[in-house]
């Protein structure tokens, strides 16, 4: 780089330019929300940072084999963008479609790649937000303000995926590698593989490496539920023939998407013997011969207290039968120079051991924030209806379900944003901030997550770092999709909000 063009640079970064709204994370919730200022709210200037080198999010973090959804995508699309294929799809088909997405809406222009946010300042005598941020590709130091901030970054960390600590792991000869940072040149044709994972990552990756492999074996602690949804539903191959207008299958299969889970979210709640029977027996039939099903898929938990792990067309369960991959189900003792050691003595061998072992929960990004020069400590700080934070101005954040496709509720967060921007307007307030009324501040602070609703490992391991709930509305969140969908859209927006 010459001189003049680190002066030039160095000028640049200078400079503050000035938003109305500054979108953090370019992936399926940031792009939902710059859809929406696109066209609720076209004459708002903002942008969308995205710390990664192009969209996507999670679909462009993971590149392991076989990377797929493990929502249906008419309910994983969004409400205004009817989806147009299978059920069950590939990240690459995904990201085809949040293109197609970026292009209609005219959003090239508005994402900034390489943006990393390194800070988040709010000043109440100006009534903004200042953005600390490092550009990775130019080495700049930038700064932003922006009247409203819509953190759309995710849920955990796409840096540092969670890997156990295990004894031994520097003896091991062959390859180790994590799903989350799958290098490009890794050949697994002919190899015995290792996964060690049980959840929706390792069902994925496992039939897609078996295809090349010479074996691949899955070690896991305890068992998942597991459940083998059609890649193309029944219903869909029904209405092929009657030529519809793609905005019609695509809203027709939608609502059986949503009344399935709701479904299944429902037994699993009120009736959890039956919900377990139901997901045990459904692939039973789909087993090897022989298999202990009690040992192997049968989990000690209530269904759906984990997310339950979807196997589309059952490809997993055939590659078990095919013989191209197995399960054991036992603990790790240590590594060794040819695999991995288990409590009952014997030694699962192999030339490549992938960790297909989660993530780590990430706090609006890891970002610092400040609010008139105090830092925040989103521990202490109870949440809005899951969407925005206690005595934070100006913040909204996106977080989708659990036990639902992500973007259902996503696209319901965003109608909330939108409907406090018109409230804002018609009251000619610049600022909105959620505040405990006078009969809240003995509440209790409930952990971010109930264990006895929702208790994941990466969850678990978190609670101490993520802002927390109270016992009442509006300071909950972790609703279904059943309940929020009739009760965000009426949502009182003056009760725990203060506009002025």
């Amino acid at each position: 780089m010459t001189r003049a063009a680190t002066a030039d640079q160095q000028q640049r970064s200078s400079e503050t330019e000035h938003l109305d709204v500054l979108i953090i994370g370019a992936g399926v919730s940031g792009i939902g929300a710059a859809h929406r200022l696109r066209t609720q709210f076209p004459g708002r200037s903002f942008a969308v940072l995205e710390a990664q080198d192009d969209r996507g999010g999670t679909w462009w973090t993971h590149q392991y084999p076989g990377a797929r959804s493990d929502s249906d995508l008419f309910t994983y699309g969004y409400r205004h963008k009817p989806w147009r294929g299978s059920s069950i799809a590939a990240g690459g088909e995904i990201l085809n479609y949040l293109d197609e997405v970026i292009d209609e809406d005219d959003l090239t222009g508005h994402i900034r790649y390489h943006h990393r946010v390194t800070g988040l300042s709010w000043s109440s005598g100006e009534n903004r937000w200042t953005a600390q941020v490092h550009r990775s590709d130019t080495g700049e130091r930038l700064r932003l303000t922006a009247t409203f901030l819509w953190m759309c970054q995710g849920y955990y960390s796409h840096d540092e995926p969670y890997t156990p600590e295990w004894p031994g792991t520097e003896l091991f000869e062959g390859t180790i590698v994590h799903t989350q940072t799958w290098p490009d040149d890794l050949d697994h044709a002919g190899k015995r593989v290792l996964v060690i994972g049980s959840g929706a990552t390792a069902a994925t990756v496992v039939p897609a490496m078996a295809r090349d492999a010479e074996h691949v074996t899955m070690l896991q602690r305890s068992p998942s539920y597991w459940f083998p949804s059609p890649t193309v539903h029944e219903l869909a191959t029904m209405l092929e023939p009657l030529d519809l207008p793609p905005e019609w299958t695509h809203e027709i299969l939608r609502r059986q998407y949503i009344t399935q889970y709701d479904w299944l979210a429902s037994v699993s709640r009120d009736s959890p013997a039956e919900a377990h029977e139901f997901l045990t027996e459904t692939i039973r039939p789909l087993l090897p011969e022989g298999t202990d099903i009690e040992k192997h898929f049968a989990p000690q938990y209530r269904p759906w207290q984990q997310r339950i792990v979807i196997v589309p067309d059952g490809d997993f369960f055939e590659a078990m039968r095919e013989g191209t991959a197995s399960v054991v189900t036992d603990t790790i003792t240590e590594f060794t120079e040819k695999g991995v050691a288990v409590s009952s003595g014997e030694v699962l061998e192999a030339d490549i051991i992938v960790t297909a072992t989660g993530f780590n929960l990430s706090v609006f990004g890891d970002i610092p924030f400040t609010v008139d020069g105090e830092p925040v400590d989103f521990a202490k700080r109870v949440t809005w209806r899951g969407i925005m934070i206690s005595g934070v101005p100006n913040m909204a954040y996106a977080f989708g379900y659990f036990r639902h496709s992500w973007t259902l509720r996503v696209d319901l967060v965003n109608d909330v944003v939108g409907r406090i921007f018109d409230q804002m307007a018609e009251r000619g307030a610049s600022t909105v901030v959620p505040q405990l009324r006078p009969g809240d501040e003995d509440m209790p602070m409930l952990p971010w997550s109930d264990p006895e609703n929702f208790n994941a490992g990466y969850v678990m391991r978190s609670q101490d770092r993520m802002f927390r709930q109270g016992d009442r509305d509006p300071w909950t969140h972790m609703h279904e999709h059943d309940h929020e969908r009739a009760v965000l859209p009426e949502a009182d927006l003056d009760d725990g909000l203060r506009y002025r």
